[in-house]
């Protein structure tokens, strides 16, 4: 009976080995599938006659896959465990004597003599030798050393916060990142215990959109801590017990039309005309999701109702048009000069009549508008008169900001014009501005430079992540105010934050036509020598569990229209690789300024667009997501676009692992030291499997002058310590929820140094949703 049952699995396996073989060999891909499915059902027919031929047969197979499989992808065990696994395991169930004694005979006294094992027994074992050899490999990792000697003894960490303190969301004005506390070092961080810990209350509802998320970094000013919540709550914690202080609710309301339900941080500011102990003599100020700027008393919660309107500020005046839950600011504006400079989120792919991106400054005590800078009308920065109104749909700048008040300019990372894939009828400043960094004087809005990382941007390659701030000391030295902007597309532009200049030379290498019939691309476009940029994505790239999904993500990629980065979207489909998540997001990079080197998470997730003439869209409300996965309808545009992530039949990555690393860089000398595979498969998968894999992630890191890089991020649920000198792990704490969010840390009034990291998940990357606020401590 074993051997019918067997027989017929082995037919079923090659029937479809060998139709979706025949299928990706007529897309010109490899002719190793239709090999091994006519291989398996030559076995299954020798089976099912009782031949022992069966067992050289597949033992021709198990060589011929072993062979295959080392040229293909080398001593990789994640790649060869999904060419091989189901061939071995079959291969050890033929070798078993229910299936060898029915293809065996007997002796002429009548005992069975089960089949010769040895023809398959030896090539199965030479596959499992291969396989454990590849085990104790990893031909995907890095390693190396960052310089450890201080090259900048008192560099400018930007603004006049306290080495305890962490007054921004990067600490200080420069975003970097970087604490100067090294009580938590090297040698201790292994003996980090949980201090205290705090449940917000605002969790996750069913009524949520998708991308709900919990990205905030705390503030720490005086002996408090402040930060907010996806609903928009603002809290304030006592910073060495935990204990909540005062909690208000902005009643932001829901709207299913939102994109993303998050709050990334908000921005403390003292008074200085208003003495201590008086009524909002220090403010924190908190962004909403719908479009609102509140101003709160620090001190106890309360509105402070001498700002804007009664406390609050109204984002949506001056758009043309007004959809609600279209646009908000997910991100904390930035205070400088007695000014609040914010920009705002627009709604990617809904609508071609949205809000505008401008960028506006507002009086930080009356909230009245003093600028207003808009990439569709660069030139008019001062308040726009009454009954005008700012550039329908031009480029937005949803993340951080970063400030040197000394050169009065404040650093904007610049998106795209929705919709994101449709270039055609962009003005010449939509153009010029679009996915590129921008410094704009401080004091008038007006433009210093710009500097742009994608050229007519078809690909939603936003500039995500706040720049960073640092003063590099060259070899010669010479100072230079540098800028660090990562992008996601993986390249890392190190430039002259005075003009935009490249300190790290760039240069423009040609990129793929072939856009759609109403659109063009970029000639060229430009690339840093500094990149953590991909190489092209190779059909022996695509991975699965098993060989037939494998063999369906193959098929895949030979279906979707791709010739590596910048392949233009169309109605065929296509691969975009680094995809929407990027190589680098909001989360930003860490910089250490007195070693000048950087720590970040770069991070590989192919994805793909599919645009659909907007004839064809389907019923209004069938596959909506309105974000990075699904159909997103670009209202009066003549396409819409299906976009997700490339995945095989199992709802797993079609391109082999690893998809998440840890990379240090000496910034100095623009070389990349180390990158090690960061993250388990731990919350991936319905079995909690340590695999170390490296995992994609979306939070950012931070570095301290111990030596360490704090990061959680990683689609697994731990906050994470690692020797920021070679990137090796020393510590991780198991998280209650997704620790999509980037961590903190400071001195309380106990002069303890504590690390605070916030878990609530992201909905977009399915971690699971919590409302913790977790600080860590040395015993």
């Amino acid at each position: 009976m074993a051997i019918v049952i067997t027989s017929i699995l082995f037919l079923v396996i090659g029937l479809v080995l060998s139709g979706g073989g025949v299928w990706l060999v007529t897309l010109g891909g490899s002719v190793f599938y239709l090999f091994a499915g006519l291989m398996f059902v030559i076995t299954a027919a020798l089976l099912f006659m009782r031949k022992a031929m069966a067992l050289w047969v597949y033992a021709v197979l198990v060589a011929m896959a072993l062979i295959w499989a080392v040229w293909e992808a080398g001593f990789d065990w994640w790649q060869l465990g999904p060419r091989g696994g189901l061939i071995i395991l079959l291969g050890l169930w033929l070798l078993t004597p229910w299936i060898r004694r029915p293809l065996g005979f007997s002796s002429p006294s009548g005992l069975p003599y089960p089949a010769n094992p040895w023809p398959l027994a030896v090539p199965v074992i030479i596959a499992i030798l291969v396989a454990g050899y590849s085990m104790t490999t990893d031909p995907h990792d890095l390693a190396g050393d960052l310089p450890n000697e201080v090259v900048a003894a008192a560099p400018p960490f930007g603004g006049n916060v306290p080495d305890g303190e962490w007054h921004q969301y990067g600490r200080t004005p420069f975003g970097q990142r970087y604490s100067p506390l090294d009580q938590i070092n090297k040698d201790n961080v292994k003996d980090l215990k949980v201090a205290w810990e705090y449940q917000t209350g605002d969790v996750k509802r069913p009524d949520d959109v998708g991308e709900t998320t919990y990205q905030v970094t705390p503030l720490k000013v005086g002996d408090t801590l402040y930060l907010c919540t996806p609903h928009n709550w603002a809290i304030a914690l006592d910073a060495k017990t935990g204990k909540e202080k005062w909690k208000y609710d902005a009643n932001s309301g829901m709207n299913p039309d939102r994109q993303h339900q998050t709050c990334r941080g908000v921005t403390y500011y003292a008074v200085p005309a208003v003495a201590a102990g008086q009524p909002c003599a220090a403010r924190v100020y908190l962004p909403t999701s719908d479009a609102r700027l509140i101003a709160l008393d620090a001190a106890d919660g309360k509105i402070c109702e001498s700002f804007a309107d009664k406390g609050v500020l109204h984002l949506e005046t001056g758009m043309k048009y007004n959809p609600a839950g279209y646009y908000y600011s997910t991100s904390p504006p930035v205070a400088v000069a007695g000014k609040l400079i914010i920009g705002g989120a627009v709604n990617d792919n809904y609508s071609t009549q949205e809000q505008s991106g401008v960028i506006r400054a507002f009086d930080i005590n009356t909230g009245a508008l003093l600028w207003n800078w808009d990439s569709g009308n660069p030139d008019q920065t001062a308040p726009l008169p009454e009954g005008q109104t700012y550039v329908t749909n031009s480029p937005n700048s949803w993340s951080v900001f970063s400030v040197d008040e000394g050169l009065g300019s404040v650093y904007i990372p610049l998106g795209n014009q929705v919709p994101d894939q449709l270039g055609m009828n962009r003005s010449a400043n939509v153009e010029k501005f679009s996915s590129s960094v921008v410094a704009l004087d401080i004091n008038t809005g007006q433009l210093k430079w710009v500097q742009q990382f994608v050229h007519h941007d078809l690909w939603d390659m936003d500039v995500p992540a706040q720049p960073v701030l640092f003063d590099m000391t060259k070899p010669d030295g010479s100072v230079v105010p540098a800028l660090v902007a990562p992008t996601k597309q993986g390249d890392i532009y190190v430039l002259d934050r005075r003009n935009g200049e490249a300190i790290i030379p760039f240069k423009e290498i040609p990129a793929p036509g072939g856009a759609i019939p109403e659109d063009h691309t970029a000639p060229t476009q430009p690339i840093s020598d500094l990149s953590f940029s991909p190489d092209p994505l190779k059909e022996k790239d695509m991975w699965g569990i098993t060989l037939i999904d494998q063999l369906a993500c193959r098929i895949a990629f030979h279906r979707y229209k791709y010739e590596g980065r910048y392949t233009p979207p169309s109605v065929e489909g296509t691969i975009v690789y680094p995809g929407n998540f990027g190589t680098f997001n909001w989360g930003s990079v860490a910089v250490d300024p007195e070693r000048q080197i950087m720590f970040g998470m770069p991070t590989y997730l192919a994805f793909t667009s599919r645009l659909v003439p907007a004839a064809e869209l389907p019923p209004r409300g069938q596959d909506e997501k309105g974000s990075e996965q699904g159909l997103n309808r670009n209202d009066g545009a003549p396409y819409g676009v299906f976009m997700g992530p490339l995945l095989g039949p199992l709802q797993i990555p079609c391109q082999a692992p690893p998809w998440g690393y840890v990379a240090g860089v000496d910034l100095r000398t623009g070389k990349i030291a180390y990158m090690h595979k960061n993250g388990t498969v731990h919350d991936m998968t319905p079995l909690p499997l340590p695999f170390k894999v490296g995992v994609p992630g979306i939070g950012g890191p931070i570095l301290t002058k111990g030596g360490l890089a704090f990061l959680g991020a990683a689609v697994d649920n731990y906050l994470r310590a690692y020797d920021a000198t070679n990137g090796n792990q020393l510590w991780q704490a198991r998280l209650p929820a997704g620790g999509q969010a980037t961590p903190m840390t400071y001195t309380a009034s106990d002069n303890k140094q504590y690390v605070v990291m916030v878990a609530g998940g992201h909905g977009s990357v399915g971690t699971k949703p919590g409302d913790y606020v977790i600080a860590y401590t040395l015993p």
